[in-house]
């Protein structure tokens, strides 16, 4: 009986945040106010402040960031519901028949050996439910980075990609001599441009190979610098200094601190 219990007390809190979401339209003249549009930059932001505290492991904060999101679908569903256009019911119903279309390895007798294959049959899935190439459900505005990864990996879905990850990297080698020629020649900045668009794409599809998520890699590299360089800050203001008046050595003096430091 226990799982009947886990699945009640989560029914009755979904339950608790749908009443408190039609109080708020009802009542609150900021949410009364709101539309789709005026809540999707809101969104963007929850997800951003959802994938900060993923990165940091910060458990409550990933707790409170679900939430903040869950608020937001909820709101949207509930906007939408006014029109009669669909309401909260349609959007998980819609979702739950698109899993069991896209898992027929689940509910159905299709067999697979591996993930690859699930990802696969996901694509040839979505093929013919109307979508007119595997790359079509790449968000356009999605940060780019991110965006490589999704057609890298819709790509790979569809059987079109590299066989070995030594491929990949003369690929880039191959790219960085081609940004190299075009940096010494200097006859055009778009044509350096392209060269560097290529050297992204590779280095993150290579990245893809080794099984590390490019975005991930990148921002642990920026949340590292950003510790390192505001205890470098710190150190010179404690020294009764200010960045402006003081030289490269002792900048890296404090920056070399801060790695031993494990920053």
């Amino acid at each position: 009986m226990e799982p009947l219990k886990s699945f009640e007390k989560q029914e009755a809190a979904f339950a608790r945040l749908l009443k408190i979401m039609d109080e708020l339209r009802e009542n609150c003249p900021w949410d009364k106010k709101q539309t789709l549009e005026s809540l999707r930059p809101l969104t963007i932001e929850e997800v951003y402040e959802l994938g900060d505290a993923i990165l940091q492991k910060d458990i409550t904060g990933i707790k409170k960031e679900l939430g903040d999101l869950m608020l937001h679908l909820v709101f949207y569903a509930r906007i939408a519901s006014e029109t009669k256009e669909f309401d909260i019911a349609d959007v998980l119903h819609t979702q739950c028949e698109k899993m069991i279309e896209r898992h027929p390895h689940i509910y159905g007798d299709v067999k697979v050996k591996d993930e690859e294959e699930v990802k696969m049959n996901w694509e040839k899935i979505k093929l013919k439910s109307g979508n007119t190439s595997v790359l079509s459900g790449v968000p356009t505005g999605m940060p780019s980075l991110v965006k490589a990864q999704r057609i890298q990996e819709k790509a790979k879905g569809a059987g079109f990609d590299w066989n070995h990850k030594s491929e990949v990297w003369d690929k880039l080698q191959e790219e960085l001599s081609e940004l190299q020629e075009e940096v010494i020649a200097q006859k055009s900045a778009s044509r350096i441009e392209e060269e560097f668009g290529d050297v992204f794409f590779a280095f993150i599809n290579y990245a893809r190979f080794l099984g590390v998520n490019a975005e991930n890699a990148l921002e642990k590299t920026n949340l590292k610098f950003q510790r390192r360089f505001q205890y470098m800050e710190q150190k010179i203001k404690e020294a009764g200094k200010n960045l402006a008046e003081s030289t490269l050595p002792e900048m890296d003096q404090f920056w070399d601190e801060a790695k031993k430091n494990g920053l």
